[in-house]
């Protein structure tokens, strides 16, 4: 009742005893979202693709948790937006807002500076691979349970920013799509990662922003 009364009477972002509540309840309905989510991309890429039979050494390599980074550094930054998107009349505000542009800006840093630096002969190949054609379809499809997680979880909270927090939710599926794909994709380029990993979170953003308004209406 003191919510509804607080958005009736136009107050903005909720305060007190009612704030410290709300954050409760969005970061425990966050965290099982979160794992839900995992726990579906995990069973899909099982099902569908498999685990790489050399993950052992694989995780051995620097340039294997550089890849994770961005799925990881988007993953977060996507909390943070989705935590305050969750609360009645909130705003995403700047700092979550420019840590979401963050990730994607180094990641293309590091892949324009990767090309930049091999010979010409070979930046097509660095920018294609060898699974081009699949990968954001892949990512975009393990993200698939953690976006029906994370729009569960916000349906469940109060957003009133509808298209930013579907956006911001399947921004979330697409990172941790990303993260988990990792695990079996065998592309070790950052301007790979740059075009076809982007494009994969970019996806389900999308599809976030177009249902946002219908799926989250309260």
């Amino acid at each position: 009742m003191e919510l509804v009364n607080m958005l009736a009477a136009g107050t903005g972002e909720p305060t007190g005893p009612l704030q410290r509540s709300l954050v409760r309840n969005v970061a425990a309905r966050m965290a099982v979202a979160l794992a839900l989510g995992l726990m579906g991309a995990a069973l899909l890429l099982a099902i569908l693709y498999g685990v790489r039979s050399d993950l052992r050494e694989l995780l051995q390599q620097p340039l294997f948790w550089m890849k994770v980074s961005f799925p990881l550094a988007a993953l977060l930054a996507g909390q943070l937006a989705a935590s305050r998107l969750a609360l009645p009349g909130m705003r995403m505000g700047l700092a979550p807002a420019a840590g979401l542009l963050l990730p994607p800006a180094l990641l293309w840093l590091a892949g324009a500076s990767w090309l930049a630096l091999a010979p010409p002969s070979q930046r097509l190949d660095l920018l294609l691979g060898s699974s081009w054609e699949v990968c954001s379809a892949n990512v975009a499809l393990l993200s698939l349970p953690t976006l029906a997680s994370m729009l569960w979880f916000l349906r469940g909270m109060a957003p009133t920013q509808l298209r930013a927090a579907g956006a911001v939710a399947g921004l979330v599926a697409g990172a941790q799509g990303v993260l988990v794909y990792s695990l079996y994709c065998v592309e070790m380029a950052p301007p790979f990662w740059g075009v076809w990993y982007v494009l994969g979170v970019a996806l389900p953003t999308g599809a976030g922003a177009l249902c946002g308004p219908w799926l989250l209406r309260w």
